[in-house]
């Protein structure tokens, strides 16, 4: 039977009650379904994910969050806090607009955290260089404000342009989704029209800023997508699904088989 042959006599990790764990994501307290590559269904990732619930957050006070904290913070950090215990080897949180929380929740664990799919942002100026810009879609536009990026490491005087899914009405089928004033009382999504939605949108955004180098996706809900929106525009694509693969890599680092 194969097994790796590094693990040989097993210790306990101080404080550390699971083993064997991955990346530990803290989800928002609303009820609505994700397609496969969403970051609330894992049944699309080669690793394991353990979930634990920010009592009280919801896509509304976590998206419209402009630097008041004191009533927000105190439930993601508790979460944080459990999946620490629990044995996750890095944390991520289920929206990039929790941007704003990365150094309030990275001062508090002793793990690597990654709450915003948005930290890619340095990391894609500099592969696209410095004349091309970073086309950060997201959500809705008007909930990004510049702290939530200076937040995750990018200089608000850099080269990006902000374009929201969701606005001017556009994408309706993740406003079934996400927008609790309008989502119907069983929320649900069709992918097929998802899919032409935001394809659309992201064609018309590269059209608009043609020196758009990279597309950073800033939702969770938007990898399931990231394949069309590529073949459409034909740029590089990042979204929290190379976020989670890179993150992951780095935690539970893989070994080599091959031979020379």
């Amino acid at each position: 039977m194969l097994r790796d042959i590094g693990i040989q006599q097993i210790y306990a990790r101080k404080d550390r009650v699971g083993y064997g764990m991955g990346l530990g994501v803290m989800l928002l307290d609303e009820v609505y379904p994700g397609f496969p590559g969403d970051l609330r269904n894992p049944s699309a990732y080669p690793f394991p994910i353990q979930y634990e619930i920010m009592e009280g957050l919801n896509c509304r006070n976590v998206a419209w969050c402009k630097g008041d904290d004191e009533a927000l913070l105190p439930p993601i950090l508790k979460a944080a806090k459990k999946l620490e215990r629990m044995g996750c080897r890095g944390i991520l949180a289920e929206c990039g607009y929790f941007a704003y929380f990365q150094p309030m929740v990275a001062g508090t664990v002793s793990v690597p955290v990654f709450m915003s799919s948005l930290l890619q942002i340095p990391f894609i100026q500099q592969i696209i260089g410095p004349k091309k810009s970073v086309g950060i879609f997201c959500a809705t536009s008007g909930g990004l404000s510049e702290q939530h990026l200076i937040n995750v490491g990018v200089d608000p005087d850099s080269r990006y342009h902000i374009k929201g899914a969701m606005d001017e009405g556009g994408c309706p089928q993740f406003v079934s989704l996400w927008d609790e004033t309008r989502r119907p009382e069983t929320p649900t999504a069709d992918y097929g029209k998802a899919e032409a939605d935001i394809v659309a949108k992201c064609r018309e955004y590269v059209r608009e800023y043609p020196d758009i180098g990279a597309l950073m996706l800033e939702c969770t809900g938007f990898q399931p997508f990231a394949r069309a929106i590529q073949r459409a525009v034909d740029l590089p694509v990042f979204s929290w699904a190379t976020l989670m693969d890179y993150a992951y890599s780095a935690v539970a680092h893989r070994d080599f088989y091959g031979h020379v």
